[in-house]
């Protein structure tokens, strides 16, 4: 690399893994299995589900949730067994009717369907009256009521499932979890003072100029407990309220925001200390976005989540947000970037019980900047020497 051979300083450089292939000197600790993933997927398989037939009395649902190769495969074998149980049909009629045999040398025979032959005509008839090409070489006469009424059947059918096809695509292109996308959530949460205060900060964005109407955002923490009577809840979720700048969970997402948790005595989080972060493995903190999309109306929803080694504790948000021109521009380059600043090494409850750890924190964090500006001065006073021929 440049930097060490001296020829672009070190501070200046960003090294990368990937540049210094080396084997670990530590391995990894195994982490614990996220119920949500940072993208909002829920980690949850379900198995041994005896009803399945409750999926077939939703069959929207069930279409709409399918992946796209099976939901267009089962859109073309719907159009297939359709058109060839009419075809089946129209055969029939035209066999019954004599028109199969007529057909060869019979001039005064009027038939059901005109120019039906075979199975192979009364398909290509099939096909132009359930999507109406009509090429106007076969066509129902008045002489069959029974032909008249399986064109009518047909077309019922062919316009449902045209219904069903186009809104089933629809549903699909237009999911909520699409605009989802664009709703960003900070990699990392942090721990810092905030009005003489510890609490869980993290920050939230829309990378888009469209709006996400009455949006409202809450968290849950998700851990292992066991109750009184020994009863052990893997998944036990508690309700934490969050906090914005204008109060309450509503929020204005216009620009990235920093939602953050007072830790008080009814916080599940008041016993947490930074030395639990490291190996803490039943704490994740859930943060749940929702909303309305203000082109759909559709409502969103935008999950993440934070195990407890991706909580960091004594760091706080940079700004990102500028004045420039008159308007307000957002860096999204530094939207999950922190800084340290002075944090007491002690839960909640233990703040909360010796304010005094405060004070002496406020004290040490005042003469910080005293005492290099201090050494600054020394640094720059001129030093005056005197000689003993000066002073005779």
């Amino acid at each position: 690399m440049l930097s060490r051979k001296g020829i672009i300083p070190e501070e200046y450089v960003l090294t990368r893994l990937a540049e210094d292939p080396a084997e670990p000197r530590y391995r990894a600790r195994e982490r614990r299995a996220r119920f949500v993933s940072k993208n909002g997927n829920c980690n949850v398989a379900h198995k041994n589900i005896r009803e399945q037939g409750r999926f077939l009395q939703d069959v929207f649902t069930t279409l709409v949730d399918l992946k796209w190769p099976h939901t267009l495969l089962i859109f073309t074998m719907s159009f297939l067994c359709s058109w060839l149980l009419f075809a089946m049909g129209w055969w029939l009629v035209a066999f019954a009717h004599g028109d199969l045999a007529a057909a060869a040398g019979e001039d005064t025979h009027v038939a059901c369907v005109t120019s039906i032959q075979s199975f192979s005509s009364a398909f290509l008839f099939s096909i132009e009256v359930q999507v109406t090409i009509g090429f106007g070489g076969r066509m129902v006469t008045e002489e069959c009521p029974l032909a008249i009424l399986i064109l009518i059947v047909q077309n019922i059918v062919g316009l449902m499932i045209n219904a069903i096809m186009l809104g089933c695509i629809f549903m699909k292109t237009a999911q909520a979890h699409r605009r989802a996308e664009t709703l960003i959530f900070s990699k990392h949460a942090v721990i810092a003072l905030r009005h003489n205060r510890l609490c869980f900060m993290l920050r939230v964005g829309d990378l888009r100029k469209s709006m996400i109407i009455s949006a409202t955002i809450r968290m849950q923490v998700v851990r292992k407990t066991t109750s009184p009577e020994g009863e052990v809840v893997p998944l036990h979720q508690v309700d934490i309220p969050m906090e914005n700048g204008i109060g309450g969970n509503s929020i204005f997402l216009v620009a990235p925001l920093i939602i953050y948790h007072v830790i008080d005595a009814h916080s599940p989080l008041y016993d947490l200390a930074p030395g639990d972060l490291h190996h803490h493995q039943d704490l994740e903190v859930i943060v749940i976005l929702e909303g309305v999309v203000e082109t759909t109306g559709i409502t969103t929803q935008a999950r993440t989540s934070y195990l407890a080694d991706e909580i960091l504790w004594g760091q706080r948000f940079v700004p990102i947000v500028a004045e420039e021109d008159g308007r307000y521009s957002v860096d999204y380059s530094k939207f999950g970037n922190t800084v340290k600043v002075p944090t007491p090494l002690c839960t909640a409850r233990q703040l909360d019980e010796d304010r005094s750890l405060l004070d002496a924190l406020t004290l040490a964090s005042a003469r910080g900047p005293l005492r290099k500006r201090s050494v600054a001065v020394a640094k720059a006073k001129p030093k005056f020497s005197i000689s003993p021929e000066s002073l005779s």
